[in-house]
């Protein structure tokens, strides 16, 4: 154009080009042409400088945008509504609120001079110093124009006059602006000025209002401004929709996001990108399938496409759902597209690593692209996916894979990989890759070393926690009160206080306050050593901190008195953690050791009931320590049902509360000789040993239906059983009157070829008594006399007791007699053989003396 001869410049021709430049930002361009435009005489109008200020402002060079208003100014052109709007904008958009209220007010003032603005103190994103922006606009730009006569201002441009917007996109900016700014009143009395000021508002100006009150709680009032809206004809557009669709779904109502979604197609409107992706977010978010499936049927009988974003959105609706399939079916039909960004990949590939689905996050990384690369974003994400299932050699194996395939690792990968490590305890691996990531120049966050130093005081490496401390602190990390407390909890535990006091000290140098987890951490360490003193001082100040002392240091303090016997002060303790809701298993299992070691029985019996109607019996040793209780204070059915109930909550009872149950069975009654059977086919772990003990407990605290039910496993044909499990079942039948079983079961045990030992006879006694068939206690007793079964007080008795259970009280007390003579027979010969062993050692000596005299040595 300019190489015509007839061709006049025009400053609409320059104004398009100056757009066109400063959108694409290529501001040497523009300053040229700047400079050229001056060259040809033109003169810059509003529009002009309206112009630049958009697009200088839009790049982010909020103060380079307030230099053109500046300019313009010296060049004595007033700005018009449209520049002063432009102007005001821009410093909204920063968010000055203040100065674009105050440019607002200036202008309407007839004044707009900014040789007050201290424009240092604008935010802008202009980072830009080579291209020499404020440089050419101080001083190029003035010289360029200086030379130019200002042109003729007209009248509606002059200064000092008192003016009013007469524009509806200047009041729907100043509406924006108070909203943004939290000024609700002043937006409300900014649309009704421009109401009374005659300018009609549009569709603008009530979206905005909308959405104002709207986001503010008012739906009611947003509602109002929909009705007003209609009333003056102004039709709604789809962003007024699309407001109500985001204000309704904040707050939950779905009846009315439903509503207004309809609506849209009612009113002869279609559906925007923002209204699928807002109405998709909103449903799967409160995981309506169907409804979901719907929209997405509506979107493609229309031929909308969804928006990326919502493809991770709903991804993650079926995966939370374990709706994987129709998971797998979205995947392959709308995220196939090569154009779909590294970061929607790795949206998708996150909500399988939440729920711990590697294999099937495994697959979305592996996708066939046509287009593109996987970004690093999808490389950390796929490592986080490998963390959660604990599949660790293949995170560290496609950690190594990334730079083979020209991708590199960032601190995100690195601090990812060395947390999770940690967490995995696989330390030496953390640690080299800590090395690496220095290496590579990055700074592990404070959270990687944090995950570091607990790894190593798990393992009980507290000098190599050490060493990394001092790493962190080498690499100029600040350590965070975790860091400290890991330190503080590892020396803690091994009873070291001046260790953990060290490190205590150096956090309060550090500016960081001690926390509940600090103290409670100290308060151990005191406990370790037995310390009274000094944790009660640490626990007083915990009560000074929000929330007061935590249960773990009430517990600690409850341990620590247990420990000394000071039972008023852990009572006290303890009442509080009862009072306020928080006594653990841990507290009231404290209280029962107290009470028992203190011989207070009835009062651990209280903890222990006061335990199970708090529903604290939840583990198998709480269950223990509750039936340790009541095993202590010889209550011994209580014991049983506690056992049966853990068992009915498929808890299985481990090594201590079978310690518990031995217990109960001594003081059950049961025979000395049975309880010693019991307790080696345990400790040698035989089959069924468990469910015989268990047998036997039921069977001597009296439950006896229950009893059967367990003994019914033993009954079941082809099974090779010990004769210690057929005297359990003989027994348990034999004690609830099911004689004939228990004989059953003693005919299998011969059957099989095992003898019956010393158990066996006295529990085939018991059997016989009960069922008055003396024949059989008669016969076991003259074996017994004759010498073919081992003389036995504990199957003396059981024939004491048979007998008696029969009514023959005669012969009960004759074997009494005879029990008596038996061992007291015994007893003698006994005493008989010390001292004749006595003697003879005696007079070997005598001998040994006599000889040494003798001899004269080994005197």
């Amino acid at each position: 154009m300019r190489a015509q001869q007839d061709y006049v410049p025009n400053v609409i021709h320059y104004n398009v080009v100056f757009r066109i430049l400063g959108r694409a930002q290529q501001w040497d361009e523009l300053r040229l042409l700047w400079i050229e435009m001056g060259k040809d005489g033109v003169f810059p109008t509003n529009n002009t400088y309206g112009m630049l200020v958009d697009v200088y402002g839009k790049a982010g060079l909020v103060k380079e945008a307030l230099l053109w208003i500046k300019h313009m100014r010296v060049r004595g052109i007033f700005p018009d509504e449209v520049t002063m709007n432009t102007a005001v904008r821009v410093l909204m958009d920063a968010g000055e609120y203040d100065r674009a209220e105050k440019i607002f007010k200036d202008w309407c003032s007839g004044l707009v001079e900014l040789g007050d603005l201290d424009l240092n103190s604008v935010a802008s994103d202009s980072d830009l110093d080579h291209i020499s922006s404020k440089h050419f606009l101080l001083t190029e730009l003035f010289k360029a124009g200086g030379r130019i006569p200002p042109p003729k201002i007209s009248a509606g441009d002059e200064e000092g006059l008192v003016r009013k917007p007469r524009l509806a996109s200047t009041y729907n900016t100043l509406i924006d602006l108070y909203g943004k700014a939290g000024r609700l009143g002043d937006a409300s009395n900014a649309f009704a000025e421009m109401l009374r000021s005659g300018v009609v508002p549009d569709a603008i100006t009530f979206n905005t209002m909308i959405h104002i009150c709207g986001s503010r709680g008012h739906l009611s009032e947003a509602e109002s401004l929909l009705s007003k809206m209609e009333e003056r004809r102004i039709s709604p557009d789809i962003k007024t929709f699309n407001i109500f669709l985001s204000l309704y779904g904040k707050v939950g109502n779905i009846d009315a996001v439903i509503s207004f979604y309809r609506k849209i197609k009612e009113v002869g409107l279609l559906p925007d990108v923002v209204t699928h992706r807002t109405i998709l977010q909103i449903l799967c978010e409160r995981k309506m399938i169907q409804e979901v499936e719907d929209v997405i049927n509506e979107m493609e009988k229309s031929g909308a496409c969804i928006d990326e974003h919502s493809l991770p959105v709903v991804m993650k609706m079926y995966i939370e759902g374990d709706i994987l399939d129709r998971a797998r079916n979205f995947l392959e039909r709308h995220c196939t597209n090569a154009a779909i960004s590294s970061k929607i990949y790795a949206a998708i590939i996150d909500a399988y690593a939440e729920k711990g689905l590697w294999t099937e996050a495994e697959f979305v990384f592996s996708e066939k692209r046509d287009l593109g690369r996987k970004d690093t974003v999808e490389y950390n994400v796929m490592i986080k996916a490998y963390g959660r299932a604990k599949r660790y050699d293949k995170a560290l194996s496609l950690f190594g894979s990334m730079k083979t395939n020209g991708i590199w690792p960032d601190e995100c990968t690195y601090n990812s990989l060395i947390q999770m490590l940690s967490g995995g305890e696989l330390l030496d691996s953390a640690r080299d890759l800590l090395a690496k990531m220095k290496d590579a120049g990055f700074t592990p966050r404070c959270a990687t070393f944090s995950a570091v130093i607990a790894s190593c005081v798990r393992s009980n490496m507290v000098e190599d926690a050490i060493d990394v401390f001092q790493e962190m602190i080498r690499a100029g990390v600040e350590p965070n009160e975790v860091v400290y407390g890991s330190l503080i909890n590892a020396f803690a535990e091994d009873g070291k206080v001046e260790e953990a006091l060290n490190y205590f000290h150096l956090m309060e140098e550090s500016g960081l306050a001690a926390n509940q987890i600090i103290f409670t951490s100290l308060i151990k360490a005191y406990g370790k050593v037995g310390c009274w003193k000094e944790a009660h001082e640490l626990y007083e100040k915990m009560k000074g901190l929000e929330g007061g002392p935590d249960v773990v240091a009430s517990n600690c303090m409850i341990d620590l008195c247990a420990d000394l016997g000071m039972a008023y002060e852990a009572e006290s303790i303890f009442n509080h953690l009862k009072e306020t809701g928080r006594a653990d298993v841990v507290s009231f299992t404290t209280m029962m050791h107290l009470y028992k070691n203190m011989g207070m029985l009835d009062k651990a019996i209280d903890v222990a009931q006061e335990m199970q109607h708090s529903g604290l019996l939840d583990d198998c040793a709480s269950f223990g320590n509750a039936m340790s209780s009541y095993a202590a204070n010889g209550q011994l059915r209580e014991c049983g049902e506690l056992l049966h109930q853990m068992l009915q909550m498929r808890i299985l009872p481990d090594a201590a509360t079978f310690r518990v149950m031995l217990t109960m069975l001594k003081k059950g009654g049961l025979p000395v000789e049975s309880v010693t059977q019991l307790n080696l086919l345990y400790e040698d772990g035989k089959p069924y040993a468990r469910q015989a003990i268990i047998t036997s407990v039921f069977s001597v605290v009296g439950l006896h239906d229950v009893a059967l039910n367990s003994c019914e496993i033993f009954t079941k044909p082809g099974l090779d059983l010990d004769s210690s499990i057929y005297n359990v079942a003989i027994y348990a039948y034999g004690t609830c009157g099911k004689v004939d079983k228990a004989l059953n079961m003693f005919m299998r045990m011969q059957d099989q070829g095992l003898k019956p030992d010393i158990v066996t006879y006295i529990y085939l006694v018991c059997c016989y008594g009960k069922a008055g068939m003396l024949e059989g206690v008669k016969r076991i007793y003259r074996q017994m006399n004759f010498g073919e079964i081992e003389l036995n007080e504990s199957l003396f008795r059981a024939v004491i007791n048979a007998y008696r259970d029969a009514g023959k009280h005669d012969l009960a007390e004759m074997v009494n007699q005879e029990m008596r003579f038996s061992f007291q027979s015994q007893e003698m010969e006994h005493q008989e053989m010390v001292n004749h062993d006595s003697d003879v050692e005696s007079e070997s000596f005598s001998d040994m003396y006599t000889s040494g005299q003798h001899s004269g040595d080994e005197c």
